[in-house]
């Protein structure tokens, strides 16, 4: 999975990404879901694993998260509903708003 945090002037912000979705675009009308490599991947973007995922997720003021394993990972830590994920063209997408 590829990780990604940056400041905003909202709070951090956590982008999370299966790599195979990197550069996919789903499209489930009305909704098309970009996974652009300019806020999901770039040089601020690092390998990481499932404890690597749930530790930023936990830092994160929003964060989206796509892909099967990755949202996966985020249900499995209790940190996303699966009744909240969404399903747009074959693949999984979530996001967490810490409030």
């Amino acid at each position: 999975m590829l990780l990604r945090e940056r400041e905003t002037p909202e709070g951090l912000l956590v982008s999370v990404c299966d790599r195979e979705c990197l550069g996919e675009t789903y499209v489930d009308k009305p909704v098309t879901l970009e996974v652009t490599e300019a806020f999901y991947g770039g040089q601020e973007a690092s390998e990481a694993d499932a404890q690597a995922v749930v530790e930023g997720l936990k830092r994160a003021d929003v964060a989206n998260i796509v892909g099967e394993q990755a949202v996966g990972v985020a249900i499995e830590a209790g940190l996303i509903d699966q009744d909240r994920v969404l399903e747009v063209d074959g693949t999984l997408h979530a996001q967490l708003l810490w409030l």
